[in-house]
């Protein structure tokens, strides 16, 4: 069986997330989008806990699903076109910070667990070393590897993935206050670690230039603090669902087929910069100006490209042409309501983009599958309203085969991805103004 998982999301518990970020909402978004499997998110808070165990129940090994009646509700309520309510993975994101060597290391690190006795043991661990109450994403000043350590003593199925390996601030491998070397930051337990995510400001071709990283099955999961966030990156399987399934491809390679990715220029920190000063710098010039910002004079945030480049032992072209055996197959995406957001010339979140998005996935079917399977011709026959057919089909196309307009994001600031230039859009709104008039 072939499916997708988002392996890295929030609930409402969790600080700077949306109210929507219960069961009823992930299960519906994960729906629309064309998800298998949504982790849980957050599962050492009391109250998101209790609605865990209170909304969901066994399915497949190891995996949950939510309870037949609730679920009952949820599906009526979906667009015609969409499929089955995802299945549920429990897992949260907790954060270290902690004093090692000469620096202060803050690190995120993604924890998952085939059963609820196992997340109780989890959470009675880390319960006695800080207030798991105040954020769904707790954070503790706790080592990376005992954390590492008590994961495993939960369960011998249990297992952890470092976030976002490359964030400047908060990552095993982040500029700020990481490491060199996932080894370095697990320690005499660094064996148990076989994944690693690779977070919305780098993608696998990257990593790969990367030579430690080489024995790492890469992730990429939204990381999303609102439901309809869900999706925008997304990790391939192909093998039977359930936990145990998962857990092995990852760790072994079978069953494991790769990864949906942002283009890593629209991930926030890409570049070098300073966002005080609209400053974007690449790490060339980041150099020549002695790692500070040309306008103010205060030092820039280093991004991803920098610091990946500061530890690669390849080039961009060997990378790319000699993958390490551990790598998967790569499509690049972007949301569909950024998309659409584009062609009618309104926000992300207006009415036009949201009526404009409900209309193509009623039709069409999940995003995931608009943006990869439906053919393009498909596209390009439907009726959606104020978004124009042939446009969305274009931009499909266009997605699919990489050719895009990229602005890279940088400390802190989304990048943009566009899929037309700003002369093409208006040449085609000009054609429907004069076929409108005749």
């Amino acid at each position: 069986m072939r499916y997708t998982a988002d392996l890295h999301v929030h609930s409402k518990y969790a600080y700077a997330c949306s109210s929507q970020g219960d069961i009823d909402h992930l299960a519906w978004w994960g729906a629309v989008k064309g998800l298998q499997v949504v982790a849980t998110g957050d599962f050492t808070h009391p109250a998101w806990r209790a609605e865990l165990k209170e909304k969901l129940v066994p399915a497949e090994p190891g995996l949950f699903q939510v309870r037949p009646d609730l679920a009952s509700e949820i599906l009526a309520t979906l667009p015609p076109a969409c499929g089955e309510l995802p299945r549920f993975i429990l897992s949260v994101e907790v954060s270290t910070i902690y004093r090692k060597g000469d620096k202060t290391r803050k690190i995120h690190h993604l924890i998952y667990v085939p059963d609820m006795a196992s997340m109780d043991r989890v959470v009675a661990s880390l319960a006695r070393l800080g207030n798991l109450n105040a954020d769904g994403r707790p954070i503790l000043g706790l080592d990376s590897r005992d954390l590492l350590e008590i994961t495993l003593a939960s369960s011998p199925d249990a297992f952890l993935i470092p976030a976002h390996i490359w964030t400047p601030w908060f990552a095993v491998l982040g500029s700020k206050s990481g490491f060199d070397a996932v080894d370095d930051c697990y320690g005499d337990l660094a064996h148990h670690i076989f994944a690693v995510e690779t977070g919305l400001s780098s993608d696998p071709a990257m990593n790969w230039r990367v030579a430690s990283l080489d024995r790492f099955r890469l992730t990429s999961s939204s990381d999303a603090h609102s439901p309809n966030k869900l999706a925008r990156e997304a990790t391939v399987f192909e093998t039977e669902l359930s936990y145990f399934a998962l857990k092995k491809a990852l760790e072994t390679g079978i069953g494991y087929a790769g990864t949906m990715e942002f283009f890593p220029e629209e991930g926030k920190y890409h570049m070098d910069g300073h966002r005080d000063c609209g400053i974007c710098l690449n790490p060339e010039e980041t150099r020549a100006h002695g790692g500070r910002c040309p306008a103010c004079g205060k030092p820039v945030t280093i991004g991803v490209m920098h610091r990946v480049a500061a530890l690669a032992s390849r080039n961009e072209t060997d990378a790319v042409s000699r993958p390490p055996a551990t790598a998967g197959h790569v499509q690049n995406l972007v949301p569909l309501p950024e998309i659409l957001s584009e062609i009618v010339g309104a926000g992300v979140v207006s009415k036009k983009v949201q009526t404009g998005y409900e209309r193509v996935v009623g039709s069409l079917g999940s995003e995931l599958d608009v943006l990869n399977l439906v053919p393009v011709e498909d596209i390009a026959h439907g009726d959606y309203g104020a978004v124009d057919a042939s446009l969305l089909a274009e931009s499909v196309r266009r997605l699919r085969a990489g050719d895009v307009i990229r602005r890279a994001g940088y400390d802190g600031e989304y990048g943009v991805i566009r899929m037309f230039d700003a002369a093409e859009l208006q040449h085609v709104q000009k054609r429907k103004k004069r076929l409108a008039a005749l």
